[in-house]
């Protein structure tokens, strides 16, 4: 009998993949598995013969986002699936999680056609404390900027990055800036086929606007214990996100991975940040387990 072949996708910057994760491919030996690692799109790779799919360091994406969709629909067996993969891409749906009763930190949605001049940007913009500009197509944090609303020039570098985005044709998010962050950091809850897997502190990245050009800040992660509204949010969001699922494909299909950051709101409430399910950092080196657990959920898959 032959053994699965699994691939594990990574992008041309990574091509041996990501540090978090080069263990994962000898975990997956252990378990009667044919590992690989491939570029999605390096053209020599056929993906017919790649076996199972499994989406990792492809951080690239949100600059070729239509490049990516079309390859991921192309894959026979991708995880997670390629309609899931065009959902998430793009930050609107957080809207489709906030309708489905997941909590989410309010947002003022830029678009493009709107044609915005820089006052009527102004406008739209939080009167008090600090906020982020980010485009709603990203990765890993990149073209997030941090701005201070009653600074001026803060400001207008605030408006000048979002004018920036809108006139690429980007839909724009302004968020308020979590004060927590900055304390006790934002919480991921990683998830492996719908079960538990475990959890990180993120320390805050944003300490200033973005400038062209600007690399993404580097995350710094610590394993933690999610207290008991963490894991309460994150139970919420997964429902939410099943509830889409189920929706749109018709069955409910549990998500091979599925990280979702929360973070703490002025009063103490919790909000979800961002749900990750194409290209999440799993921060498998953080905790003892968690690249066994990730191996134990991709074999799940790849001996179906």
């Amino acid at each position: 009998m032959s053994k699965p072949i699994v691939t594990l996708a990574t992008s041309a910057a990574l091509p041996n993949l990501a540090e978090d994760d080069a263990p994962l491919p000898d975990a997956l030996a252990e378990r009667g598995i044919e590992p690989r690692i491939a570029v999605w799109d390096d053209p020599d790779v056929d993906w017919s013969e790649a076996g199972l799919v499994v989406l990792r360091s492809v951080h690239d994406y949100a600059g070729r986002r239509e490049d990516f969709l079309r390859w991921a629909e192309s894959v026979p067996k991708l995880v997670n699936h390629a309609d899931v993969v065009r959902w998430n891409t793009d930050k609107h749906y957080l809207i489709e999680l906030a309708n489905r009763g997941m909590p989410t930190i309010p947002t003022i949605w830029l678009e493009p056609e709107r044609n915005y001049n820089k006052h009527q940007l102004h406008t739209r913009f939080p009167a008090s404390g600090d906020f982020v500009v980010k485009p709603a197509v990203s990765s890993g944090g990149q073209e997030a900027g941090r701005y201070t609303s009653v600074d001026g020039i803060s400001r207008r570098d605030a408006i000048n990055h979002a004018m920036d985005l809108l006139q690429h044709g980007r839909s724009v998010m302004v968020q308020r800036y979590m004060e927590s962050v900055d304390t006790r950091g934002e919480t991921a809850l990683i998830y492996m086929n719908g079960l538990v897997s475990h959890a990180v502190e993120k320390e805050a990245m944003l300490h200033g606007g973005y400038h062209p050009g600007q690399t993404a800040p580097a995350e710094v992660t610590h394993a933690r214990q999610a207290n008991p509204a963490e894991w309460q949010i994150g139970e919420q969001a997964r429902q939410a996100i099943h509830s889409y699922i189920k929706d749109r494909l018709g069955r409910d299909e549990q998500l091979t991975f599925c990280r979702i950051d929360v973070v703490e709101g002025p009063n103490g409430s919790m909000s979800v940040m961002e749900v990750s399910l194409v290209d999440a950092s799993l921060y498998l080196s953080t905790t003892p387990g968690a690249v066994d657990n990730f191996a134990d959920a991709i074999s799940v898959r790849a001996f179906w």
